[in-house]
């Protein structure tokens, strides 16, 4: 690593690391070849330009980029956002084995954005609807809204930041400057407009807030996919510029999703505001699914249910890992970088976990029951009528308490010792065969060391749209195991999470690549593996700290591809097989 060494790591409990053998040398190869592969295949080579850009990943076979297809078009995809764990995994790779390289290719392709494809509005051109095409080099839009979006991204910005800090910090004040719309209310949208003009390089922190009362009526969507990458922008600025204002309103957006939870259990909430109702939907029949016609969940459920009824109390389907998994685990990783700073951030989040497992969590079965946030059970019940969430006569399902959720309880706990949250991780484990946890903290854990066949653990997210529907069980396995080795210092985690990692090369590691199966064709570089590999490395040599934490971010495109109308490259790109 070029730059201060443990910028971005977590500030947990050091503990002593257990060594390394030469399987774990073996291991840490591995994700050196991977990395090599990577840079070999995946660098500018259509542009004629030789740009240090990277494709988002290439055919297993010949190598070539994947492709968007529009219009009779093909654009070779170079997503930035869709490259930050890639980005993590490199500067993890350089600092574990002191060869700079690795690195210095991720602060390539971040210094050529920053020197030739940032807007007017200083907004970089990435996310879930925009991508540089790596034989034009020029962003591209139009494919679909043409704008600015995060959804649960949560870029590496301590790469952006030693790239080029005053950029970032140009960027950082612009993301905020170009979702929010209203500051008095926090009424803000995940779609910010490009072109803004230069008018965004001021610090847009100097406005009035007026502290609203939930589940007003607004211009825009609040979902807290996008509210929690306003967040964690807000809180690295911070950290990283000391920039205080900042965090002001990071913690002002956090607290309104607090503000919206249900008064009575403390669960939700997936937003705090309701959509403006532009037209009027029909009485009868299905009804449409754009936000125009109001709060999809009120229209569609609440005949059946009243008014608990409302998208921000939605508690089934992927709106339960949206809140509490990914906005959990990021929202917890930034209140321990933040110290103190982050004291109510952490107290906010731990809170709704307990509230989850305290009224949602079903320990026999492992799973979380569908609900609304007032506590009512869905489960055995069906749609009265067709709408955004689904067709009538669909029943409501639970969700499966896979390894994210152990991830997110297992770190929760390492951080304040809260017993409830404990008690949630140890009853995870047991249902997904991870083995006994102790019923005390100081208990011996009995955890299983066989690992072979395994289930990803992880619940389906494809009918989520806030998810990439890719499942990495065995990373977040892994990143579990090493939160519960933190938090108590007992060897057989971190035995079981080198188990685990051994079977992840060996189920996951083809053609040089990470992939779902051998089958799989389209090699995506943004894969998780690498990083949790890295992740036990550093904690064998007993430093924790050495890798940069995973945050549960990811990155999607979205929008019109030939012969699929809208959709997204996890769908039409990633999981193609040979058989295809």
């Amino acid at each position: 690593m070029t730059s201060d060494p443990g910028a971005d790591r977590s500030s947990g409990t050091t503990v002593d690391g257990p060594g390394r053998d030469e399987r774990d040398r073996e291991r840490l190869a591995v994700v050196e070849s991977y990395a090599d592969r990577v840079l070999e295949t995946g660098r500018d080579r259509w542009s004629g330009e030789g740009t240090p850009l990277l494709a988002d990943g290439v055919h297993v076979d010949t190598h070539e980029p994947v492709t968007w297809q529009y219009e009779g078009e093909e654009f070779v995809i170079s997503n930035l956002a869709s490259q930050q764990n890639l980005f993590r995994a490199l500067d993890g790779l350089s600092e574990l084995t002191g060869d700079a390289g690795y690195r210095n290719a991720a602060e390539a392709a971040v210094e050529y954005h920053f020197d030739h494809l940032v807007d007017g509005s200083r907004l970089l051109r990435w996310g879930g609807h925009q991508f540089v095409d790596l034989r034009t080099l020029d962003p591209v839009g139009e494919f679909d809204a043409d704008v600015h979006e995060f959804k649960c991204h949560f870029p590496y910005y301590d790469l952006l930041w030693d790239v080029d800090s005053d950029a970032t910090r140009r960027f950082l004040r612009a993301v905020w400057e170009a979702h929010v719309l209203d500051w008095s209310t926090l009424d803000m949208n995940r779609h910010g407009e490009y072109g803004g003009g230069a008018g965004r390089a001021e610090p847009p922190w100097d406005r009035e807030f007026a502290d609203p009362d939930p589940f007003f009526v607004g211009e825009g969507l609040s979902f807290v996919n996008i509210g929690s990458d306003l967040v964690h922008a807000a809180g690295a600025l911070h950290a990283l510029g000391d920039e205080p204002d900042a965090w002001e309103w990071g913690e002002r957006l956090a607290a309104m999703y607090v503000k919206a939870r249900h008064p009575e259990t403390g669960l939700g909430a997936y937003q705090y505001t309701k959509p403006r109702r532009r037209d009027e939907p029909p009485e009868e029949g299905p009804l449409p699914t754009t936000s125009n016609y109001g709060d999809r969940a009120e229209n569609q459920f609440g005949d059946q249910f009243g008014d608990v009824a409302r998208e921000g109390w939605v508690l089934w389907g992927g709106k339960v890992p949206t809140i509490y998994v990914r906005n959990g685990l990021v929202q917890l990783r930034l209140s321990e970088r933040l110290g103190a700073d982050g004291a109510r951030l952490r107290r906010w989040t731990v809170d709704g976990l307990e509230a989850l497992a305290d009224h949602a969590y079903d320990p026999a079965e492992n799973e979380f029951r569908p609900m609304w946030a007032d506590g009512t059970d869905l489960t055995g019940q069906t749609f009265d009528r067709s709408g955004y969430y689904g067709e009538r006569g669909t029943a409501w399902q639970p969700v499966p308490a896979g390894t994210e959720f152990l991830l997110v309880y297992a770190l929760a706990y390492r951080l304040t010792g809260r017993e409830r949250l404990r008690e949630t991780a140890r009853a995870i484990a047991r249902g997904i065969g991870i083995g006994e946890l102790g019923a005390t903290p100081g208990d011996e854990p009995n955890v299983a060391t066989d690992v072979t066949g395994g289930q990803d653990g992880d619940a389906d997210r494809d009918n989520d749209a806030d998810r990439d529907g890719e499942p990495h069980g065995g990373a977040t396995e892994i990143f579990a195991l090493l939160e519960l080795y933190r938090a108590t210092n007992r060897p057989e985690y971190v035995e079981r999470a080198r188990n685990v990692a051994d079977r992840v090369v060996e189920e996951r590691y083809h053609h040089g690549f990470f992939l779902p199966s051998a089958d799989h064709v389209n090699a995506k570089f943004d894969a998780v593996e690498p990083l949790a590999l890295l992740a036990l490395d550093a904690v064998l040599r007993g430093e924790p700290d050495a890798v940069p934490p995973y945050v549960g971010g990811s990155g999607y495109v979205h929008g019109r591809f030939d012969g699929h109308g809208r959709t997204r490259d996890s769908r039409v790109i990633w999981p193609k097989t040979r058989e295809e």
